[in-house]
């Protein structure tokens, strides 16, 4: 944790890495709307994923189970190309040299985009990373997961959001 903390410029925002893994209760509200950018300077606008399961992921490249977990989400987000399914990855409280280095080593293809002050990570309340939200295609937060998660869980999460898009 002090390594986070240095790596992240002191600004913990009381987010540490998940010690308590799995799935979270989570009521279903509306995913707040935000707008941030690429490493390459594009703006993303969460508004523009409607229509789509996402899976948005918080992380930063200082944090272990970040890393287990990132070979795993490359894989899947593959694995669903051509789906209604779309990743996005919010790097909390990193650099932006880190980011790049870890997109490159594990392959990430999502789009990722930089949360450097974690004003994205408090909107939604995240609490430590790796932590994931499930937003179905209206845009209601459906499932949130803490820690790395398997190909196998990964895969169940997505799989039974798309089958109640297409059978309401």
């Amino acid at each position: 944790m002090a390594w986070g903390l240095a790596r992240s410029g002191g600004n913990p925002g009381g987010v540490g890495i998940n010690s308590l893994l799995g799935e979270r209760a989570t009521t279903d509200r509306p995913a707040p709307p935000f707008t941030a950018l690429t490493l390459d300077g594009t703006a993303i606008d969460s508004e523009s994923f409607r229509g789509k399961v996402v899976m948005l992921d918080f992380w930063s490249s200082w944090c272990p189970p970040c890393r287990v977990e990132a070979p795993v989400l490359s894989q899947v987000y593959r694995d669903y190309a051509g789906q209604p399914v779309e990743f996005v990855g919010v790097a909390i409280w990193d650099n932006d040299e880190d980011i790049l280095s870890f997109t490159e080593e594990f392959g990430v293809l999502y789009p990722n985009v930089v949360d450097p002050q974690g004003r994205v990570a408090i909107d939604y309340g995240v609490a430590g990373i790796p932590e994931k939200f499930f937003i179905d295609p209206s845009g209601i937060i459906r499932k949130k997961y803490a820690g790395p998660m398997s190909p196998e869980a990964l895969r169940s999460i997505l799989d039974d959001m798309l089958a109640q898009t297409t059978n309401p």
